[in-house]
């Protein structure tokens, strides 16, 4: 049986979670302790020549910047590697291996660009490196172009080829089959490495599965200080190195892989957890870039079945090359459903007509200021509208739904309310983008795309599409309360569920576009806001937001 061999990057993976920001004396600690601990492979970082020096950080410009981090540490018995993502730096800020600190160079690439990323790999295996061959996303891979890039790696003769599962997708056959694949056609004075990630939570139990496999060549698992990396993090190396201790042989020493978690990672953790997440799951199990479902759960208005569906509609090719205008495109595709919505405008005009409205929107000063907004409703008797949330204490004759989201949430309190024993049942306005729940009709559908503003930051602001709604149905006159605009700190909702970090980091613009709107309808929409709003005073100090 061939070497089985663990190499550790939590100095270039785990750098994804702080910004390669670790600080000198914790660089020292975690390179000390494990080359301590008898890790065959010390991955230092990345080399990135858009970025400067800086002796706190592992992302350095050239192997010169990695001699004056690491230069004066004592290597033991570790081979010492850092990584380039090709295309980021140039052969020219490589020395020759014979006056680095490094032995061995790793070149991570996407498969379209393999042919150019392999002859790279000659150059650098040309200065004296030991080279290793990283591809990216190996589950895009067809076996006709895995075999493509076997031939051109015999040629090359590395160090290594390592299968790297970028966005935890693996599975134990699929993970099989291409191990086997390499292993069958790769020169076998080549090694093969397997980099994983948690997405599936699988990253030990694949691992296993690779160390358990028959074979004559060297086999390198990747592995880091308490799994700390790119997304749902890596393979834990403390987990790893206590089975290669007890099934391969090896005397890896725990200890010292356990104080540099203790000393050096716990206290980043404890700031910037990473980990298994509902996100990283999503994306894994629909075969796609997280970016893609990051785009999704930022806009705060689909369920997670309507996430799901846009997902599964993105063509294969572009399933692991982030496209943000390709995205939101089928964003927007799903939303406008198309629906004619003439009949239920007219029934709502006359419903709404002749009687005073009250807009209720879900901000915490519905909440302070209730008793003013009782009072109103007591002397004045409106109908009442509620903008994706019901509240507390105050009746609710129309439920306004433009996102599935919060329409998910609030299903089962609609369906109480649906069936009051005093007759006043909340009737449901929504949006046709909003999918239902049971799948029977909404009292008044609206189609989505006449009520959005394509242009704006938030194309689907819930108070400006109801405005618009309002608008189309004739409604002169209206009164508002809990529409609070939105700031950078404290509470913007009822709830702090219903907050969203998007909001607040664009609180300013996001609030100038409500008060902008507001201002060209003073001519046919008079609206009187009972609580205190950032979108009341149109030219009040953007210093409020805050």
């Amino acid at each position: 049986m061939g070497e089985k061999k663990l190499l550790d990057c939590t100095l270039r993976d785990g750098g994804y979670v702080n910004d390669w920001e670790f600080g000198h004396d914790n660089i020292v600690t975690i390179f000390e302790r494990l080359v301590s601990s008898g890790v065959d492979i010390l991955e230092i970082g990345f080399l990135d020549e858009r970025r400067p020096f800086d002796r706190n950080r592992t992302i350095m410009p050239d192997t010169q910047s990695a001699d004056r981090i690491f230069g004066r540490l004592d290597k033991g018995n570790s081979m010492i590697v850092a990584m380039i993502d090709y295309g980021t730096c140039s052969i020219e800020r490589l020395s020759p291996c014979r006056d680095s600190f490094l032995d061995g160079i790793r070149v991570i690439f996407k498969k379209h660009v393999m042919r150019e990323a392999i002859r790279f790999c000659h150059e650098v295996k040309e200065l004296g490196y030991r080279v290793f061959v990283q591809a990216v996303s190996i589950t895009s891979y067809s076996d006709r172009e895995l075999l493509d890039l076997i031939d051109l790696v015999n040629e090359l003769k590395p160090y290594a080829l390592s299968l790297v599962d970028t966005y935890g997708l693996l599975h134990q056959d699929n993970l099989l089959h291409y191990f086997r694949l390499l292993n069958h056609n790769l020169d076998p004075e080549i090694a093969i490495g397997y980099h994983s990630h948690n997405n599936f939570q699988l990253a030990y139990a694949n691992s296993m599965e690779i160390l358990r496999e028959p074979t004559e060549r060297t086999v390198l698992i990747d592995a880091s200080l308490y799994g700390m990396g790119k997304s749902a993090g890596n393979l834990p190396i403390e987990l790893i190195s206590m089975h290669m201790n007890a099934a391969c042989g090896r005397s890896f020493e725990i200890s010292q892989l356990l104080e540099a978690i203790d000393i050096s990672i716990m206290p980043i953790y404890r700031v910037q957890p990473w980990g298994y997440k509902l996100f990283f799951y999503i994306a894994a199990s629909n075969n796609c870039h997280p970016n893609y479902v990051q785009y999704l759960m930022d806009k705060q208005t689909l369920s997670l079945k309507s996430i799901g569906a846009i997902l599964s509609s993105i063509e294969p090719e572009k399933k692991l090359l982030y496209d943000r205008a390709y995205i939101e495109n089928l964003y927007l595709d799903y939303q406008n459903r198309e629906c004619c919505d003439t009949a239920d405008l007219e029934a709502l005009s006359r419903a709404w007509n002749g009687r005073p409205l009250l807009l209720l929107g879900p901000g915490k000063n519905l909440e302070l200021e209730k008793e003013r907004v009782l009072a109103w409703i007591r002397a004045h008797d409106p109908i009442i509208i509620s903008v994706n949330f019901i509240p507390e204490g105050i009746r609710t004759d129309y439920a306004f739904l433009s996102n599935s989201r919060r329409y998910v949430q609030l299903n089962n309190r609609l369906l109480e309310l649906r069936d009051r024993p005093d007759g006043r049942a909340v009737r449901i306005v929504a949006t046709s983008n909003v999918t239902n729940v049971k799948n029977d009709q909404f009292d008044y559908t609206l189609n989505y795309n006449s009520l959005i503003d394509r242009s704006a930051e938030i194309i689907d602001n819930s108070f400006v599409m109801l405005l618009r709604v309002l608008l189309r149905a004739g409604v002169p006159r209206a009164a508002c309360a809990g529409f609070d605009g939105y700031r950078i700190h404290g509470d913007n909702y009822l709830s702090s569920e219903m907050d969203y970090q998007f909001a607040r980091e664009r609180a300013q613009s996001i609030n100038q576009y409500v008060r902008d709107f507001l201002s060209g309808l003073s001519d046919r929409l008079q609206l009187d806001f009972l609580t205190d709003s950032r979108y009341r005073d149109f030219s009040e100090n953007a210093e409020r937001e805050n």
